[in-house]
Parts: C-alpha cells; structure tokens; sequence
C-alpha cells in the first residue's frame, strides 16, 4: 500500500476508531460510578479527552500497523477505566452491567452511524465532496463499533465477556473462570496468532457491519 492510501485510509479511520475506543471506556466509568465506584471520576476517566485514554501501543500502533499492512479494517484498544468493583453496590451483579456498558455503547454506536450515514446520502450532489468521505466515515464506524462489541463479548477475562460470565456463573465456576485472567491478554494474542478469533468473530463481525450498511446503500 502506498503512502497515500495509508494516509486517505487513516483520515477516514481516525475519527471511528478514536470515539469508539473511548466512548466504550468512558461508558465502564460512568456505568460503574452509577452503581456506587467512583474510581474512574476521580482519576479524571470519564471525560472525552483523548489524552486520558490513549495507549500508545493499543491506539496509535496496532491502529497504524495495520494501516500501513494494508488490512480491511483497524482495530484498537484504549487504557482501560479503572473499576474497583469491590465498591459496587452489589459487587457481582453489578459487575454484569459495568462490563456490558462497552459493547452495549459499540452496539449503540454502529446503529447510531447507521442512521447518520442514511442522512449523509440524503445531501445534495453538489456537496459529493464531502458526501463521499463522510459516508466512509460511517461505514468505518458500524465496522469497528461492532468489532469492538462482539470482540468483547468473548466469555474470557479480562474482555467484558469474560466479566459478565463471572457474574452470571454460579461462585466455584466463577472464581475458576477468573483465575484465568491474569493470563487472559497472552491467551487472546496467541488466539489472534492463530487465526482463531478471525475464523470465528471476523464473519459475525462483518456479516453484521454490512448487513446495516446494506440498509442504507445497495450491496
């Protein structure tokens, strides 16, 4: 891939993938502070200041890498909110409605591009040169939005699937399942490796993106 294609393909990805990653964070903070741990409000995390949440490796390198690889779609992480779910109201139920904050947001997010892209086509013709890049914009944000939601849904700690599992699994289950964490991040990397959640995830993730995009524009 040349360098202005990454540079075109980046402009257009940018935007989506930034309010993707943080809204979903900024959603854990806000959710958990309602159910009693402020934790992320005193740390300054539930604001949309990217400064907050950026992880040089999961926002701008693994984005970029796969830019510059020339990849369908970019992927990214922001710095997780910090929740101290010992302070929760009721510590496992509440875990449940923390973690599926993020991909509920995603989920959210991706419907609401919908709806944008929709009115986008909708503009006069003379504006095509801002029609065109905006309705990229959005198909990049159903895309990575529902990346985002179904990714973390994954029933392995530390994603959010993994939390509402421990939540919803009766205690001896549970506290087996989230000995796993502390493994889980090498766990998913060598599944990424492998092949394995592309095979899986990557058809319900796409199937999904372009069944709403198919909503609006003809396939």
């Amino acid at each position: 891939m040349d360098i202005d294609a990454i540079i075109q393909k980046i402009s257009i990805w940018a935007l989506p993938v930034l309010l993707a990653i943080i809204l979903h964070e900024v959603a854990h903070g806000w959710v958990a502070e309602k159910l009693g741990d402020n934790t992320a409000r005193w740390m300054g995390r539930i604001t949309l200041n990217p400064i907050k949440h950026i992880d040089p490796f999961g926002t701008i390198l693994i984005p970029l890498g796969l830019a510059i690889m020339g990849s369908p779609f970019l992927f990214g992480y922001a710095k997780p909110v910090p929740v101290d779910f010992r302070k929760l109201n009721n510590p496992k139920r509440d875990m449940i409605w923390v973690a599926l904050a993020g991909p509920v947001t995603n989920l959210l997010l991706a419907l609401a591009s919908t709806l944008l892209l929709a009115l986008v086509i909708q503009l006069p013709t003379a504006l095509f040169w801002i029609i065109e890049p905006l309705a990229l914009m959005c198909q990049a944000s159903i895309i990575i939005n529902m990346v985002l939601c179904i990714f973390n849904l994954i029933p392995l700690p530390p994603l959010d699937g993994g939390r509402i599992a421990v939540g919803l699994l009766p205690g001896p289950l549970a506290w087996q399942l989230s000995r796993i964490e502390p493994y889980g991040f090498m766990i998913i990397v060598a599944l990424l490796f492998l092949g394995v959640f592309q095979s899986v995830i990557g058809p319900m993730v796409m199937g999904s993106s372009y069944w709403l995009i198919g909503l609006v524009l003809p396939v």
